[in-house]
């Protein structure tokens, strides 16, 4: 039965013992859907490594992703467009194209699909089995979320999975929602002099796509593809698949070789949109950052960019000292806020007309549909000593933190971490200014 964000939420009177993981299978196995790039499903990068001995997390710092939607409307207009194509040929040849005899787009818009918020449900059910020793009744998570009805609705649905978990015993509310028309540190859309990766992204798509459209408009006289339209159908995959929790009829066009070249025009489109290739990429993730270090040391915000004053002042809607935080934000948002973090950095930038195949920034790893950063702080000890580290997990993997003398167990001491996050204690140092001049 399919579910919706308010069914799940229902769902949560129910008692659970261990975690009662609710996210279907979607039909493929793993490693073509992680050729889904930005639009793959949640899966764990790494398997999740326990503070080494001596250590205690003591807060955590949850950044999530929403859970899995229905494209844009440009999008999804686009899809449109080209599947109308191509169903719209004269003849074909080969029975992977039989489901286009009767094929509608019937795709909704922006909003979350089941399979997205059972997501986030089956996170908050994680995230509390993890995390539970940092609660009490009178210490509990506190979350916010973007003003977007994905957004809202996965921060919902986590708060009900981790209900749900608990046994009732904490059942967190969504506390702040931060008006995306306003300053928001969980939505990048107060930069209007920032770049795209239209470029970049052209130009792979005009070294891998044609050859697939050449085999197609062959197989489908008439349908007249263009390289864009491969783009647009290969979409096509992941978004009925997760839509309707079933394989989509276009996933079996392409192969996997040509998935993985998809891949990589998922991060060439988040490398120069959001990330390192974009100079005012990493600028709008420091407005969080400041929020982070402000929340790890206890002290109120110091951000002169897109934090909104009037929350983040207030002991309210911005508290300070609790052992849980978590927020929930969009991949565009996320990548932003790893670039001004220092995270995933390359040695070059990306080619766009090359992949290298030991670069580490593959957004099937960073910003899955419900993909999530992690910051724990904890107090280790030590040959009598105890002091304050921190550790950053993406999807679980833990991430190596060379600026801040990272010891090879992914700790770096408190005091470090904050010295070494002078990008975003200088505001972006000049970059913020560049948004609007």
């Amino acid at each position: 039965m399919l579910r919706t964000a308010a069914a799940i939420a229902l769902g949560a009177k129910l008692v659970a013992a261990t975690i009662n993981y609710t996210t279907p299978s979607l039909g493929f196995n793993q490693t073509l859907e992680q050729t889904w790039a930005q639009y793959s499903p949640y899966y764990p990068a790494a398997e999740y490594v326990a503070p080494p001995d001596g250590c205690s997390i003591i807060q955590v710092n949850l950044l999530q992703r929403h859970g899995a939607r229905y494209p844009k409307k440009s999008d999804g207009k686009a899809m449109k467009k080209s599947a109308e194509a191509l169903a719209g040929a004269n003849s074909f040849n080969g029975s992977e194209y039989d489901f286009l005899a009767n094929y509608t787009y019937d795709l909704g818009t922006d909003d979350l699909v089941p399979y997205g918020a059972a997501q986030s449900y089956d996170a908050g059910q994680l995230h509390y089995t993890r995390y539970a020793s940092l609660l009490s009744e009178t210490m509990m998570p506190f979350v916010r979320a973007s003003d977007s009805e994905r957004v809202v609705e996965s921060a919902l649905n986590w708060t009900a999975g981790f209900a749900y978990a608990s046994n009732q015993l904490y059942a967190p509310v969504l506390s702040v929602i931060i008006d995306q028309s306003t300053n928001d540190t969980l939505d990048d859309d107060m930069c209007p002099n920032v770049g795209t990766s239209t470029t970049e992204t052209t130009d792979w798509m005009d070294v891998f796509a044609p050859a697939i459209a050449d085999r197609i408009n062959a197989a489908a006289p008439g349908a007249n593809l263009a390289n864009s339209d491969i783009v647009n159908l290969m979409a096509l995959c992941p978004f009925e698949t997760v839509a309707n929790e079933a394989p989509s009829g276009f996933c079996g066009l392409f192969t996997l070789d040509e998935f993985n070249d998809y891949e990589y025009y998922g991060d060439l489109t988040d490398y120069y949109g959001n990330g390192y290739g974009q100079q005012l990429g990493p600028v709008q993730g420091v407005g969080y950052v400041n929020e982070l270090l402000a929340r790890l040391t206890g002290q109120p915000v110091q951000d002169e960019t897109q934090t909104n004053y009037t929350l983040d002042s207030s002991p309210t809607t911005f508290p300070l000292n609790l052992t849980f935080y978590a927020d929930f934000s969009h991949d565009n948002q996320m990548i932003s806020i790893y670039s001004a973090l220092g995270l995933f950095v390359q040695p070059e930038a990306l080619d766009p007309t090359q992949p290298d195949t030991e670069r580490t920034w593959m957004v099937y790893k960073m910003v899955p549909f419900s993909g999530r950063l992690i910051t724990e702080k904890l107090s280790c000890t030590a040959d009598g000593e105890t002091g304050e580290y921190v550790r950053i997990l993406v999807n679980d993997a833990v991430q190596p933190m060379d600026f801040c003398g990272d010891t090879g167990n992914g700790l770096c001491t408190l005091d470090n971490f904050v010295e070494s996050q002078q990008f975003a204690r200088l505001n972006g140092e000049g970059d913020w200014a560049l948004c609007t001049d």
